[in-house]
């Protein structure tokens, strides 16, 4: 497959967004604001984006959480960051949120064009929001969504729009006082897409937000938002990119997804981020009584991630399952897991993990299961699946269940594989080439997680896997 043909498929991983985007290029800014984080700070942000009160306020809060929390114990390799030297808002020079991809700055709409978002947005989505540095600037639905009521805004819009349903959950899901890197993220959040799809309402077309970082030592603190009423079904695409800096960026992002009575939702990312990107993604969710949240992680580019979906299973019968994979190529460290916290009885819970260390990376999982009393017959699986492919990378599980319900099942699995010459020879022997061969073996490891894709991501993840291990040398 030829990289023009991975190109016209959509979202690229990491080391191929590089290649593809390049190095930053400057782009029109109407707005910077840096400096050490401070309440006028916090205020200035708040100002620009003409916000109620309450929001302000809530910001303020975090504020005050992020001086007095500690740096979490579980955080490491992240020394390079200087919080006084960041960018922590830029507002690109674009007149409005363009609904059409001819009204974008060229120098901004050619590292989309590049990456093929809006052939993938004509080929499959009902809606698309797409944020550039810490602004929406594209944004389009679908017209059969509106004629069923969901609303999909830019989160500043639903802020002003519609506060009172956007108050009732925003920063109640994942709030600023569970560690100092939440806090921060409220306290200066700005862009993402907030979602609402009404009582019966299903939307088997995705919907999607990309998220890109167009400048070195900025700050990306996107919010997303979904609430799927009674009965309702939505899927929600997440794409991360970024082109090469000459120093590091910084992302704190934030997805919470509220999941009513017998509602489902689904929600994929693939993270694409590029070499000199440190990630921080907090993401919950609630599951009330019936209800499904399913988390689809792929993860594959960034210089450190820090990701843990986590659901809180609130309601009786609810379930979720949690599919993470991590590729950590190169020295970088992937520290990912699921947590799932069951509060009602028959409630039920899956985790698969699934890690590939190669050239040096290093993959840690960390999960959590929690069953208190009372949550009569929970159920929860979790599966760790590691494979190392040379000598000098490594995998870690750390699993953590706390299980006081008598009645609760839980079982855990965790098995750590190395790829062996024994393997690549029996494969060469029939005419595969090493590279061949190799991605061969990490495609069907990962074969349960492609299944869970939609078909133009698992394609794309596929061709692009081919293209990464083509390049490999031996293992041993």
């Amino acid at each position: 497959m030829s990289r023009t043909g991975v190109e016209r498929e959509g979202i690229l991983p990491a080391r191929m967004a590089d290649e593809i985007l390049g190095w930053a290029k400057p782009a029109p800014t109407a707005v910077e604001i840096r400096g050490k984080i401070s309440r006028s700070l916090v205020e200035e942000i708040s100002r620009i984006k003409k916000e109620p009160d309450w929001m302000r306020r809530l910001r303020l809060r975090a504020l005050e959480l992020f001086e007095k929390l500690p740096t979490p114990k579980w955080v490491v390799g992240i020394e390079e960051i200087d919080l006084d030297d960041l960018i922590y808002y830029v507002k690109p020079d674009v007149s409005g949120v363009a609904t059409s991809w001819d009204d974008l700055p060229k120098e901004i709409r050619e590292y989309y064009e590049k990456l093929g978002i809006p052939e993938l947005e004509a080929k499959i989505l009902a809606g698309l929001n797409v944020q550039f540095d810490s602004e929406t600037v594209y944004h389009k639905t679908k017209e059969f969504l509106e004629k069923k009521g969901v609303i999909m805004l830019p989160m500043e819009e639903a802020v002003r729009k519609y506060p009172d349903l956007v108050k009732k959950y925003f920063a109640r899901i994942f709030p600023p006082s569970d560690h100092k890197f939440a806090a921060l993220h409220v306290a200066l959040w700005s862009g993402g897409a907030f979602v609402y799809v009404p009582p019966g309402v299903k939307i088997y077309e995705p919907i999607e937000a990309f998220f890109l970082i167009g400048k070195e030592l900025e700050a990306q603190f996107e919010h997303t938002l979904i609430v799927a009423d009674e009965g309702s079904y939505v899927h929600f695409i997440e794409g991360c990119s970024a082109p090469m800096y000459k120093t590091y960026s910084f992302h704190d992002g934030m997805v919470e997804l509220y999941a009513h009575k017998n509602a489902t939702i689904k929600f994929t990312t693939i993270q694409n981020w590029s070499r000199n990107v440190i990630n921080f993604n907090n993401k919950r969710g609630i599951a009330e009584e019936g209800a499904r949240i399913d988390w689809i992680e792929g993860s594959i580019g960034s210089k450190i991630t820090y990701v843990y979906p986590s659901t809180i299973l609130k309601g009786r019968g609810s379930s979720s399952t949690s599919v993470v994979v991590q590729l950590a190529k190169g020295p970088y460290i992937k520290d990912t897991g699921s947590k799932m916290i069951h509060l009602a009885p028959e409630t039920k819970s899956r985790i698969i993990n699934k890690s590939i260390s190669v050239d040096g990376g290093i993959n840690i999982y960390r999960g959590l299961i929690r069953i208190p009393r009372g949550a009569r017959n929970a159920r929860s699986h979790v599966e760790c699946q590691s494979l190392i492919l040379d000598g000098k990378s490594y995998a870690y599980t750390y699993p953590h269940n706390q299980v006081e319900e008598p009645t609760a099942q839980v079982t855990h699995e965790a098995v750590t594989g190395r790829l062996g010459e024994e393997q690549l020879f029996y494969l060469m022997q029939r005419g595969l080439e090493e590279g061949e061969a190799l991605s061969m073996l990490v495609l069907g490891f990962l074969d349960e997680i492609m299944t869970e894709l939609p078909f133009e991501y698992a394609n794309v993840l596929r061709r692009v896997i081919e293209i990464e291990f083509s390049k490999l040398g031996g293992v041993g």
